[in-house]
């Protein structure tokens, strides 16, 4: 588990370099902004996380007319929403920071007001909604268990949006929380056992190490064990879910316990981390889950509403807000788990969704950014030494000793093996099960796990709001 000083090869992912893992088939992103300067107000060719940065600032720079922003992963560029008309110097201000500045009819406000009627009219277990700046609109989803006179609501509240403000689709899984992450771990309560997972090491406000997982989790159980067996190693001192959020920060028991920021990757790799990131719609963003190992797929909206079927009371939801959501897949055994960017970033924690890794589907994620700010949490261990990469930057395994991938490598057992992290090759014969705790089986709140390293899910799933 990540918090143990565990004597293993340390891969970080170099500034642009590319994690080519599970089904990701990459391209190599500039690691620097574009040096042409033919024209003083060319977009630039940007990183990901550089484009993040990017957009924060301009939101605070063009004020009102800001309408959003997205990342044009194939051209590398940020692009800016304003609103139509505007046309000032702040804007040429944005196109010389390097932004392409592109006119749009919704403003943000518009946008936020439009999903305030949907959260009065339509709040109905298993829908979502979320902004998406690549289309100036609200997208809106209802997964399967919506029919009926529930649809014919829905589908009245989004005409009534109108055309040019909001769009309706059909998703065919059921939306629910999941249960793991990167690193699996336990609760035993009644009835069973809770499996969820570490998302990232955080240092909390008080200097005791600690780690952020999903709301659902800290709400489901209080002491947390890295083995299903094992005597309790954390315990959870705040928890949100459901409301404006879905996170917990569980602190480790043992105050001397060493909570390197990274990742398990499986297959003897970490990623390191090296900062907390705000989602940007487009961005590509990989996630981390003990169940369906390391899959990749990019950020479609920010701002998400999901409406999950309350587990205590059958007529009830439990609304959760401010997620991000994303077309990255994930499964029963995925929840609390870490969703970052190539370039060692901390976006999100797996949430919920619907679909699987077969057919895929939605997935939420709770933003990091927002969870550290809720807790007072900062990210990284300020002891972890030269396997940390707290706040200040990576130690001697940080970003930009390693080179750039092997595109043509092929891939492993779920994404794990036969692939290379920073330019040191993974054996191919690794399986998931093999660096990491067995998926296990998730029945009913009793799961059982396959400690041989060879676990598999059989698709089952808690029931509950774990």
């Amino acid at each position: 588990m990540s918090h143990k000083r565990i004597p293993k090869r340390k891969v970080a992912i170099a500034a642009g370099s590319v994690v080519a893992l599970g089904a990701a088939a990459i391209l190599l992103p500039n690691a620097n902004a574009s040096q042409d300067n033919s024209s003083d107000a060319a977009p630039k060719t940007l990183k990901a996380t550089d484009a993040s940065d990017l957009a924060s600032q301009l939101q605070d720079l063009l004020g009102q007319a800001f309408a959003g922003s997205y990342y044009d992963s194939g051209s590398q560029q940020l692009v800016v929403n304003v609103i139509s008309g505007e046309n000032n110097n702040v804007i040429v201000q944005a196109e010389k920071a390097g932004a392409k500045v592109r006119e749009v009819d919704n403003s943000l406000a518009e946008l936020k007001t439009g999903a305030q009627t949907l959260k009065t009219d339509a709040t109905i277990p298993g829908t979502a909604w979320a902004l998406d700046a690549r289309t100036n609109k609200i997208v809106v989803t209802a997964d399967s268990t919506v029919t009926g006179a529930k649809w014919n609501q829905l589908e009245s509240t989004v005409q009534g949006l109108g055309a040019d403000m909001a769009t309706l689709k059909k998703s065919a899984g059921t939306f629910k929380p999941f249960v793991s992450g990167g690193d699996a771990i336990f609760s035993q309560v009644e009835g069973g056992t809770v499996r969820c997972s570490l998302g990232f090491n955080v240092t909390a406000s008080d200097g005791a190490p600690a780690f952020l997982t999903a709301g659902h989790c800290g709400v489901a159980a209080k002491q947390w064990s890295d083995s299903e067996t094992g005597e309790p190693i954390a315990t959870v001192d705040q928890a949100t879910f459901p409301g404006e959020g879905d996170f917990s920060l569980v602190k480790y028991d043992d105050p001397a316990t060493v909570a390197p920021s990274e990742v398990n990757v499986g297959g003897g790799q970490i990623v390191q981390i090296v900062q907390a990131e705000e989602a940007t719609v487009g961005t590509q963003v990989f996630r981390m889950g003990s169940t369906t190992g390391l899959k990749d797929g990019t950020i479609t909206g920010l701002d998400a509403t999901v409406n999950f079927q309350s587990e205590t009371d059958p007529s009830g939801v439990d609304t959760v807000t401010g997620l991000i959501q994303t077309d990255v897949c994930a499964e029963a055994g995925d929840s609390g788990g870490s969703l970052f960017t190539q370039d060692g970033g901390a976006v999100g924690l797996t949430s919920g969704g619907s679909g699987d890794c077969t057919v895929g589907g939605e997935t939420f994620f709770q933003p990091v950014t927002t969870a550290l700010a809720a807790t007072g949490a900062t990210l990284g261990d300020a002891g972890a030494g030269d396997a940390g990469a707290g706040d200040a930057g990576a130690g001697d395994a940080g970003a930009g000793d390693e080179g750039a991938v092997d595109p043509s490598a092929s891939a492993g057992d779920e994404g794990v093996g036969g692939e290379e992290i920073g330019g040191e090759a993974v054996d191919p014969s690794a399986t998931a099960g093999e660096e990491q705790q067995g998926a296990g089986d998730d029945l009913n709140g009793t799961g059982q796990e396959d400690q041989t390293g060879n676990g598999a899910d059989d698709g089952s799933q808690l029931t509950g709001s774990h």
